[in-house]
C-alpha cells in the first residue's frame, strides 16, 4: 500500500507511539487524521504540523465519536490505513494491601485497550471496504498490543489480558477481512521511551532498559513508527503479531 497521497487515521496520535506514527506518515506524504480524546491536546499537536494533519476528537470506546472521526477522514479522501495506538496502562495487584483488585478498573483497562481497538477496527473496516482496490488491496489496519500479552509482570493482569486480546483477534480479523482485500496486523512493542515511561524515576528507566539484550536501551517511538510504515507497504504481511522489543523477555516483576 502506497503511503504518499493516502489518507491515514491514527488513534492515540497526540503522544508517544501514536504521535511518532503521525510524524512518519506525514513525512511520507500522507494526510493524517490524528484521533485523541476530547480532553487531549490533540488539536494543538495537529495544528503544529501546519498541513495535512487534522485532529478528530474521539474516545475509542464511543461508537458515535469514532464514526465521526472516520467521517472526517472520509472527507479528506479514500481512507486506506488505520493505526490503533490509543490505550491505557492499568497496573494493580490482584491481591493488594487493601484487598482484591477493583473489578471496575480491570474492566476499564480491557474496555479501552481491547474493546476500544475492536470498535475502531470494525467501523474502519466498513469504510475501507467501500473504497476501490488499488492493485491487489484496499487497505491496511495496524493494531498495537504489547509484550505484556506474553510476558505480563506482577500487577499487569488487566493490561496483559487486554493486550493479549488484541493479539488473539489479529488472525481471525485478517482472515475475515481478506475477503475485502484488507490486511490486519498487530505490533507488540517492548518498553519504549514514551511519556508513560518518562514519568518514572531515572533509576527505574535504567532498570527497564537493562532488560533488553540488544540494543540495551529503551525503544524509540520512531522505531515503532518505522515498523508501522513497513507493515503498510509490505503486501505479504498479514495476520501477524510482530514483537518489537530488542529480544527482551520481561521478568516477573
Amino acid at each position: 500500500m502506497e503511503i504518499a497521497n493516502s489518507v491515514v487515521l491514527v488513534t492515540g496520535g497526540s503522544s508517544g507511539l501514536g504521535l511518532a506514527t503521525v510524524r512518519r506518515f506525514h513525512h511520507a506524504g500522507a494526510t493524517v487524521v490524528l484521533v485523541g480524546r476530547p480532553s487531549s491536546n490533540g488539536k494543538v499537536v495537529a495544528d503544529g504540523f501546519g498541513d495535512r494533519v487534522v485532529f478528530a476528537a474521539a474516545d475509542v470506546t464511543d461508537e458515535t465519536q469514532v464514526a465521526q472521526a472516520l467521517e472526517v477522514a472520509a472527507d479528506l479522501g479514500p481512507l486506506r490505513t488505520v493505526v490503533t495506538c490509543a490505550g491505557v496502562l492499568g497496573s494493580a495487584r490482584v491481591l493488594g494491601r487493601r484487598g482484591p483488585a477493583s473489578l471496575e478498573d480491570f474492566a476499564e483497562t480491557v474496555r479501552t485497550n481491547l474493546i476500544g481497538t475492536f470498535n475502531v477496527v470494525r467501523l474502519a473496516a466498513e469504510r475501507i471496504a467501500a473504497v476501490p482496490c488499488v492493485g491487489e488491496e484496499r487497505g491496511v489496519i495496524v493494531c498495537t498490543a504489547s509484550i505484556a500479552a506474553y510476558d505480563g509482570q506482577v500487577g499487569q493482569a488487566a493490561y496483559g489480558a487486554s493486550k493479549a486480546g488484541v493479539a488473539a483477534m489479529t488472525l481471525p480479523l485478517a482472515r475475515e477481512l481478506a475477503a475485502h482485500a484488507i490486511r490486519v496486523n498487530t505490533i507488540a512493542p517492548g518498553v519504549f521511551d514514551t511519556p508513560m515511561i518518562k514519568a518514572l524515576p531515572e533509576g527505574s528507566r535504567r532498570a527497564l532498559a537493562a532488560h533488553s539484550p540488544h540494543p540495551g536501551r529503551l525503544g524509540r517511538p520512531e522505531e515503532f513508527a518505522a515498523l508501522v510504515a513497513h507493515v503498510v507497504e509490505n503486501p505479504m504481511l498479514n495476520g501477524e503479531v510482530i514483537r518489537l522489543d530488542g529480544a527482551v523477555r520481561m521478568p516477573s516483576r
